[in-house]
């Protein structure tokens, strides 16, 4: 087999001699021997690739049915949408495929535009003047907001609704650790968050969701008069399928909105890459996180596209710059950009109107089954619905499976104990459930048939 080292012996020679040293050894002595390692790390020994890949099919042949091949009714964050081939087609030219970081904006002018475009669509969709080039995903996104929003308020304290995707949640908590944020999680009510339910000192920035990850409604306006009365940032992040059909964030007061983008275009593929949505009022722009493309004249008068405010771009400044974050996610913004484009407004709606419909539709004939009811009764949703089961909700997801569905989350596997949004007897026995407009009539109808069965 060809030898892949990347140093081979003469070479290592060669430099020991250049350095007056004996050995590797010798060259590692400045490094204390409590750093370094005492033994070999015990890795298997190399295989062939094709024994390596006859390895992998035997694993994936032990899973019942592959996740592709189930009819997949989980969401939270990450939906089973319809991907033209018109999209993946475009998407898939080199050009977009192998395209270089546009820092050269002569020969970045095609890049450099698509972009454009697709900020020009997540402002329109957010309601907020500015949408940078992306994010990495969702998680990121929320992030990026706090660092954001903490910078502009100048107070540490974090209001976090846990309407917000608790995993997304998890990750700004984890960012905190290190930027000494203060974060505190408010619980929700009926579905909507309770501010009330939280004293202390006035916050410096409060994070909704819209919808929340449970699908129900958060009272913007609301929201905005409470930002309002205590000085703080409101960052809203938002489903942006749902903005099709709702009044954007923006025009009901945000000055931040972040969201997930991978329902534009990009398949689910094991959770990544993905696309991080940001957009925020003017008064942020040089504290926005990421790159800016920017609409301009070139000396012969022509349109032209070039990254812009690099100032905020604050790579240099390290622990005093706002965000580090200095790339973005090109491929899947641009796939998302021909998605909405070949959609067009009324397309959206009718992709939001279809989601929503066919979630009540699920819902409703789940909820039928004897023992099975909604974990929030009577409050209004949308994209995601939450029911309790008789059976364990981890046991009535594995049996569904062995049917052929990918039936949702268990809600204990993405909430924890500190939850207070949902009671710990209910968590174990509920599954967050979506429905997209890719799911028909007889999808959801043997679903139901196979639910009954799978929560006795």
């Amino acid at each position: 087999m060809p030898d892949y080292t990347p140093h081979t012996g003469p070479e290592i020679e060669a430099m020991l001699a250049f350095l007056d040293l004996s050995s590797l050894d010798e060259l590692f002595d400045a490094i204390p021997k409590a750093l370094q390692l005492q033994a070999g790390l015990e890795l298997p020994a190399g295989e062939p690739e094709p024994d390596v890949l006859a390895s992998m099919q035997s694993l994936a042949a032990r899973n019942p049915a592959a996740a592709s091949s189930m009819v997949c009714f989980a969401g939270a964050g990450a939906y089973d949408h319809e991907v033209p081939p018109v999209v993946r087609s475009l998407a898939g030219r080199s050009e977009f495929v192998t395209a270089y970081t546009p820092y050269q904006p002569e020969v970045a002018q095609g890049i450099l535009q698509a972009v454009f475009e697709f900020q020009t669509l997540v402002s329109r969709l957010s309601g907020l003047p500015v949408a940078n080039a992306s994010l990495y995903d969702g998680a990121a996104s929320v992030t990026e907001a706090v660092n954001l929003a903490v910078a502009s308020s100048r107070r540490q304290r974090v209001l976090l609704s846990t309407g917000v995707q608790p995993h997304w949640r998890n990750v700004v908590k984890t960012f905190a650790r290190g930027t000494g944020h203060e974060i505190v999680e408010v619980p929700l009510t009926n579905g909507a968050t309770n501010f009330a339910a939280v004293g202390g000192e006035a916050p410096g920035v409060i994070v909704v969701a819209h919808t929340t990850y449970l699908g129900t409604f958060e009272d913007l306006a609301a929201a905005r008069t409470y930002a309002d009365e205590v000085g703080a940032v409101l960052v809203v992040v938002a489903d942006p399928i749902m903005a099709a059909v709702l009044a954007t964030p923006g025009s009901l007061g945000a000055d931040v909105v972040v969201g997930e983008g991978q329902p534009f275009g990009t398949a689910l593929s094991f959770g990544g890459p993905y696309l991080g949505l940001f957009s925020c009022t003017m008064e942020q722009v040089r504290r926005l996180p990421g790159r800016l493309v920017g609409e301009t004249l070139d000396e012969e008068g022509r349109r032209a596209y070039v990254t812009t405010l690099r100032a905020r771009e604050q790579d240099i400044r390290r622990e005093k710059a706002t965000s580090n974050v200095c790339s973005n996610q090109t491929l899947m913004a641009v796939t998302a950009a021909i998605q909405l484009g070949w959609l067009g407004t009324q397309g959206l709606a009718e992709v939001a109107a279809r989601c929503v419909s066919s979630t009540h539709f699920l819902a409703e004939s789940v909820v039928r089954i004897d023992g099975v009811e909604a974990l929030l009764p009577g409050v209004p949703f949308a994209r995601d619905v939450a029911v309790v089961t008789p059976a364990p909700a981890a046991v009535v997801l594995d049996r569904l499976a062995e049917e052929g569905f990918l039936g949702g989350l268990a809600l204990d596997s993405v909430t924890d104990e500190g939850d207070g949004s949902i009671a710990p007897d209910a968590r174990a026995h509920t599954i967050l459930m979506s429905a997209t407009e890719r799911r028909t009539l007889a999808e959801v109808e043997n679903f139901a048939a196979a639910f009954e069965k799978a929560a006795r």
